[in-house]
């Protein structure tokens, strides 16, 4: 609410804001629209307006999303491409965007929002495909589970290390301009790409492990999201230290370090 953010700001007192709330699970925002309405567009609003209001110095971060490009009209996407969003997650995040880019214009402030496409860590929520599959090999390798379900795998993303795009969130407040950039590898892969090598470095057939419930697809899937990072390579001079293969098998060991810590002593898998 407005008011908590007033006083929070004035109680922190940040040079930097980085705005990365939002109702961020796809599937949850078709369930709820309104409140991720109110979360991951109207949010943004309140942050700028107390950044506004307390003061107008400090910069700030905007996390915007692939999926605002949705049904995408041109591939690879960068900074120009029109946005075609395909769930209201997606119609929340182009509202957050155009917000951000108003109040830097209409108010003069350091405003800027980076297009981030997927990025994944062994911290990202077992509910997203990358970690659900990282965490289901690894369950399936110490002999906890014997099936892993998915709903697609030909849906396509361009995948990256999330320590890598926040490098380049840090990068866009130090600019001398604020400006937006759009943030991700430029490679696609599928999810069977991304099940495929993840069985494969711990040994395994993902045929035998893998089933498929249809039933589970979204409304209106993204097609071809994939980014053209160029703008974010010239003017920050960024770009990814972490491969595909390299972040896939970064997940999958951490989730077998935690499996193995919590397996009592002695235990052998």
């Amino acid at each position: 609410d407005q008011p908590s953010l007033i006083s929070l700001i004035e109680k922190v007192e940040p040079d930097e804001v980085y705005n990365l709330a939002a109702q961020t699970f796809i599937p949850t925002s078709w369930q709820q629209p309104v409140l991720n309405g109110e979360l991951t567009a109207l949010g943004v609003t309140r942050l700028l307006e107390a950044i506004r209001l307390v003061n107008s110095r400090i910069r700030f971060y905007q996390a915007s999303s692939s999926e605002m490009f949705g049904k995408v009209l041109e591939s690879p996407q960068n900074e120009k491409t029109p946005f075609c969003p395909r769930s209201p997650y997606g119609v929340s995040k182009v509202y957050g965007h155009f917000i951000t880019v108003n109040y830097r214009e209409s108010h003069g402030l350091f405003a800027c929002s980076g297009i981030l496409f997927n990025h994944e860590s062994p911290r990202r929520a077992p509910e997203f495909v990358s970690r659900k599959v990282t965490q289901g090999v690894a369950r399936i390798k110490m002999g906890l589970e014997k099936q892993l379900e998915l709903r697609d795998l030909d849906s396509s993303r361009d995948w990256g290390f999330a320590g890598d795009y926040v490098e380049a969130m840090w990068r866009m407040l130090q600019l001398d301009h604020p400006d937006d950039f759009v943030i991700g590898s430029g490679r696609i892969h599928t999810v069977r790409q991304l099940v495929d090598k993840a069985f494969k470095y711990v040994g395994l057939s993902w045929k035998k492990y893998v089933s498929i419930d249809k039933s589970r697809c979204r409304p209106f899937e993204t097609a071809r999201l994939v980014a053209n990072p160029s703008k974010a390579r010239k003017k920050l001079g960024w770009k990814p230290t972490v491969n595909f293969d390299s972040l896939i098998q970064m997940m999958v060991d951490a989730d077998l370090k935690k499996l193995a810590e919590k397996q009592p002593e002695g235990s052998c898998f």
